[in-house]
């Protein structure tokens, strides 16, 4: 079940008793979580009806009493236990009074109660009871990462569903740019439309201008720069990030050389080049710059640059490193042992 459907259940007042959303990948465990508690209960309602814990400061008991109430002037009530992670499921596994008590709740929940446990950056222990009691009973959801190879077609459908278009170009800058956090993708896009007209399309200027990726220092061109091995370009750009480190974090603009040269190993290995867009995960028009590139360095060179780009993160962290160099240091090293 995803979260669209269990929205759209939602919606049409079909509930569930227990709704257990875990996973890696918070965007669509807060996106429930947030409809749950707006739009589930109208305001007079919510007085009396709705409960939000938070698991550092409760624990399983608390929540299982909570739930066992009767609501008020309502068919339902709801408690919401948001940070669920940080509850102490261990206990509750055991032979005591109190994992007993929560092994019963969850295989007979109270149906007047839609009980919410919002588990995240993590997966729930599919081994424990609890979680097959909830399976039985309840609604439980897998928000898994978005890899990131699927990042441009999901900001695509993304920016449709608010009524906007946005061409492939400027979807792949986000992708590059942004990273696989989908809430911050979700924001950055949200702010962007702010400023932008339903009948415009949105496109590379645009991000550009609206998200603060500059037009020609961000870690897309120092690629194509790379690719091309474009000394003077690449050291311009460096120089860019060195100078504006809380808008290009090093270890933001590595990560993505990284999953640039892997691509780029990839491409290495295709069998069929027709089919290399799909093997890599890439729009169609980005191809090219990957057979320049692969002209440019070789297998071997690659798992050379791929190397060096993991050395470079440890010293970017302090390690591997004396210390005594500021991250334009270590670019201007790096940029000469890939280039050279």
């Amino acid at each position: 079940m995803t979260a669209a459907e269990i929205i759209k259940d939602i919606k049409a007042r079909k509930f569930k008793p227990v709704y257990l959303l875990h996973g890696e990948e918070a965007y669509y465990i807060d996106q429930v979580t947030e409809y749950i508690e707006d739009k589930l209960l109208n305001d007079a309602e919510k007085g009396f009806n709705q409960t939000v814990l938070y698991g550092k400061d409760t624990d399983v008991a608390t929540i299982l009493s909570a739930a066992k109430r009767y609501p008020m002037m309502s068919d339902y009530q709801v408690v919401i236990v948001k940070e669920a992670q940080d509850l102490k499921w261990s206990k509750e596994e055991g032979s005591s009074k109190e994992a007993e008590f929560a092994l019963n709740y969850f295989e007979k929940p109270l149906p007047s109660t839609i009980l919410v446990l919002a588990f995240k950056y993590a997966n729930f222990d599919k081994r424990k009871k609890i979680y097959k009691a909830i399976s039985k009973s309840g609604v439980i959801f897998q928000s898994d990462l978005v890899r990131d190879y699927k990042l441009v077609p999901w900001i695509e459908d993304f920016v449709k569903d608010k009524g906007y278009k946005i061409d492939q170009q400027a979807s792949a800058l986000m992708a590059e740019y942004l990273g696989t956090d989908l809430s911050k993708i979700a924001n950055e896009i949200e702010k962007l439309m702010l400023n932008v007209p339903k009948e415009v399309t949105i496109n590379t200027d645009l991000v550009q201008k609206n998200i603060g990726i500059s037009k020609e220092y961000n870690v897309f061109e120092l690629q194509k720069a790379l690719a091309v091995r474009n000394v003077l370009k690449c050291n311009q750009i460096i120089n860019y990030f060195a100078n504006n480190p809380k808008a290009n974090p090093m270890v933001m603009v590595l990560a993505n050389l990284g999953g640039y040269f892997t691509k780029l190993l990839k491409y290495h290995y295709v069998p069929n080049k027709a089919d290399a867009a799909s093997a890599l995960g890439v729009p169609p028009f980005f191809i090219k710059d990957y057979e320049v590139a692969a002209r440019n360095y070789n297998t071997a060179k690659v798992f050379q640059v791929i190397g060096l780009l993991r050395e470079y993160d440890l010293k970017s962290k302090g390690l591997e490193s004396s210390g005594n160099v500021d991250d334009g240091d270590l670019y201007k090293e790096l940029v000469f042992k890939i280039i050279h």
